[in-house]
């Protein structure tokens, strides 16, 4: 199917559609008794990623229950990391934990040679839901960003301030770039692979780049992420790339200058007003987001207000309605149906 008849790929190729195209980070979760289910009897969380029978289903469930655009793999950032051979787990209510990587011999036990061989499950899922998706509906594969990976496998775990890696990048720089580059070279990889599989967009998350000064953030985040736009440019010339630099405020304008990305997903604490018009001329860079996910949560009246505001500040411009992280576990799938109805009757 063209462009023309996928509203997020016309508005990914730099065009307004009315009413914008919609989709949510975490859109397939725990806020779904249908997710719940099938979670229950996945086994393990990286389980269930690795299962494509399983995996499909529970990325096409919000596709059945609302009028989204896209539909998003569902997996996880932390597959990279597994893949090339750190140990990952997840504990419910803890979050993941990995074999922490903070010397050469940690980064030694990395092994990219068997990347695709060990997501090749991943690979199969997308080649299954290409099939089974709505023709209207995007499928967006994803990669989290070579920072955020690096973050995690020196932390060893989630962390608000990602301490080690931040003190490993400044004591030791040679290794810290060494396992950058690695990570980034399968991030180009592993996206690379998903579109050869079938996803039509990509986007690439670098949820942790807000605990970057500015230096910082230039060298770990916003090079990395330009080489992994740089070569999927060249690899897949049609093929749209998100980034969602999470937390980095007017840094946003250095992504949106240099990286050479389609579209910026916004979070929350940028005002999208102050975006549209401070990348007004850039062109035809899609913006996206960026409703507040706890809004989900509260009075219909204030979620469908702020929904307003986000329309009409992003009007000028392509505009991707999104919110500015994914969707909490308590959300109402009913409040989610409510937002996208209105959505779906903005332009009328």
């Amino acid at each position: 199917m063209e462009h023309d008849d996928k509203p997020l790929l016309r508005v990914l190729s730099g065009r307004r559609v009315d009413p914008p195209p919609v989709w949510f980070m975490r859109q397939a979760g725990r806020y779904l008794p249908e997710y719940r289910a099938v979670r229950a009897r996945a086994g393990s969380f990286l389980d269930l990623c690795y299962t494509p029978d399983l995996a499909v289903e529970v990325t096409l469930q919000p596709i059945r229950r609302f009028a989204l655009d896209a539909a998003i793999l569902f997996s996880d950032i932390l597959v990279v990391p597994h893949a090339l051979g750190a140990g990952v787990a997840f504990s419910e209510g803890e979050g993941p934990r990995l074999e922490p990587v903070g010397d050469r011999a940690g980064l030694a036990r990395l092994d990219p040679t068997r990347l695709h061989e060990r997501l090749e499950p991943v690979y199969e899922t997308v080649r299954r839901l290409r099939s089974a998706l709505p023709e209207r509906v995007t499928l967006i594969g994803f990669a989290g960003a070579p920072w955020t990976l690096a973050a995690y496998l020196v932390e060893g775990r989630g962390s608000k301030e990602f301490l080690q890696p931040r003190l490993l990048a400044r004591r030791d720089p040679p290794l810290f770039a060494d396992l950058v580059e690695l990570l980034t070279e399968a991030v180009i990889e592993f996206l690379s692979a998903q579109i050869a599989a079938g996803v039509e967009a990509v986007q690439l998350f670098d949820s942790w780049a807000g605990v970057l000064p500015e230096t910082e953030l230039r060298r770990w985040c916003l090079r990395p992420a330009r080489r992994v736009v740089a070569a999927l440019r060249e690899r897949h010339p049609h093929v749209p790339i998100i980034l969602f630099p999470r937390g980095v405020g007017a840094s946003l304008l250095h992504f949106a200058n240099e990286a050479g990305a389609h579209a910026l997903s916004l979070d929350t604490t940028v005002p999208m007003a102050w975006a549209a018009a401070q990348l007004d001329g850039e062109g035809g860079l899609a913006l996206q987001g960026n409703l507040d996910p706890v809004a989900l949560l509260g009075p219909e009246a204030g979620l469908l207000a702020e929904a307003r505001t986000i329309l009409r500040a992003a009007a000028s411009r392509p505009h991707i309605f999104n919110l500015g992280h994914g969707i909490l576990p308590g959300t109402p799938p009913e409040r989610v149906e409510t937002l996208v109805r209105y959505l779906k009757s903005a332009g009328e």
